[in-house]
């Protein structure tokens, strides 16, 4: 099983919280970074960590540079990191706005927190496909 390092964006402690938590207990993941916002995340990129991330998972509404920001920056400045945007919006224009400005994928948060543990599997299943 592939081991794919991710770095998670999202301005809500306890929903990050459990993404973390459910990210880190699937064998697929390694956590390598976890960010409040879009500028925590792109100022540490800027730095260069010993260890860069493969994929974001990135909130879409967030205060300071959104998921929008990170889609565009991330895939501007490190074109080798895919962007993937989650968010509890279904409403397709901004689905599809997000993968015209290049995001990897769009993903709907689970309704519940608990729901995480199979929102982790089919975002794996996502990227054994693609």
């Amino acid at each position: 099983m592939k081991k794919y390092k991710l770095a998670i964006v999202e301005n809500d402690e306890d929903e990050r919280f459990f993404m973390v938590d459910a990210f880190s207990a699937f064998a697929g993941f390694e956590i390598v970074g976890e960010f409040g916002n879009g500028n925590q995340l792109l100022d540490w990129l800027s730095a260069g960590p010993q260890v860069m991330p493969e994929l974001i998972l990135s909130d879409l509404n967030m205060p300071g540079k959104n998921g929008y920001d990170v889609i565009s920056e991330v895939t501007s400045k490190f074109p080798g990191i895919k962007v993937v945007i989650t968010s509890t919006s279904s409403v397709t224009s901004i689905r599809e706005k997000c993968l015209g400005l290049g995001a990897f994928a769009f993903l709907i948060k689970p309704d519940v927190f608990i729901a995480y543990e199979n929102y982790v599997e089919s975002f794996y299943q996502l990227l054994d496909e693609g």
